[in-house]
């Protein structure tokens, strides 16, 4: 009911195409643990994945899928050292140095745009 937003389409999709599946631990008890949240329902994190050439360094590519512009905040687990916007190529965008903050790195969407985040780990 409602508009596809308000019935959570998008999220409903990736979980019918891209099913978690589970794999057979020890007995032992562990913490819920996430490497990545986004606040915003209104941005999916598309791709994680280690930057082509570089050590320790991750891409994180995001897009705004409902449409509207908003401010969403991405946190990590990771330890990070630096956060910085790339190109699609992941060369780092001259001016795109995201500052750390409490609440993780900070991100402007505009309707159906796609970001590119490139985090160097600490050692």
């Amino acid at each position: 009911a409602g508009s596809f937003q308000d019935a959570s389409v998008i999220q409903h999709a990736y979980n019918l195409n891209f099913p978690l599946h589970t794999v057979p631990a020890s007995s032992a008890q562990c913490p819920a643990w996430s490497a990545f949240s986004v606040s915003s329902p209104a941005v999916v994190l598309e791709t994680v994945k280690q930057a082509s050439p570089r050590g320790r360094t991750v891409v994180v590519r995001l897009y705004e899928a409902h449409g509207s512009t908003v401010v969403a905040w991405l946190q990590t687990s990771l330890p990070v050292k630096e956060a910085m916007l790339c190109d699609l190529l992941e060369r780092p965008a001259a001016g795109g140095r995201l500052p750390l903050e409490q609440r993780g790195v900070r991100l402007s969407f505009t309707p159906f745009r796609v970001l590119s985040v490139l985090l160097v780990l600490r050692q």
